[in-house]
């Protein structure tokens, strides 16, 4: 079986809205809505949120999933599978299914479908 895990960038400097990744959406900020759902997935091994920010670590660490792993990033990533790749370098993994941040209401089915591709 191939050990495949689903990464979420997550920067706190978005352009247009900074800190977006943590507003609330119906009482739970942003990323909370997104890890939940990732994790509903069947086909992942691990999830983790590649941040530059300790405000974004601070709150996946709070959820307390112990599927879910922060990896701290450098901050300078021109995007967010630059990101993903320095969070995930070190992993022994088969596969990364890239899952946006701000993508709260992601289907885990299609991840599920993708990582039967």
């Amino acid at each position: 079986m191939s050990r495949i895990i689903g990464a979420i960038p997550a920067r706190w400097g978005s352009t247009r809205f900074p800190g977006k990744i943590l507003a609330p959406i119906a009482g739970k900020p942003m990323i909370q809505w997104v890890v939940e759902a990732v994790r509903q997935s069947t086909k992942l091994a691990a999830v983790v949120v590649a941040t530059d920010d300790r405000r974004i670590a601070a709150c996946v660490e709070s959820m307390a999933f112990p599927d879910v792993q922060v990896a701290m990033t450098r901050d300078d990533h021109p995007s967010g599978t630059d990101r993903i790749a320095e969070a995930v370098r070190e992993m022994e993994i088969d596969a990364v299914i890239n899952i946006q941040g701000d993508e709260p209401l992601i289907d885990p089915t299609l991840i599920d479908q993708l990582a039967d591709i």
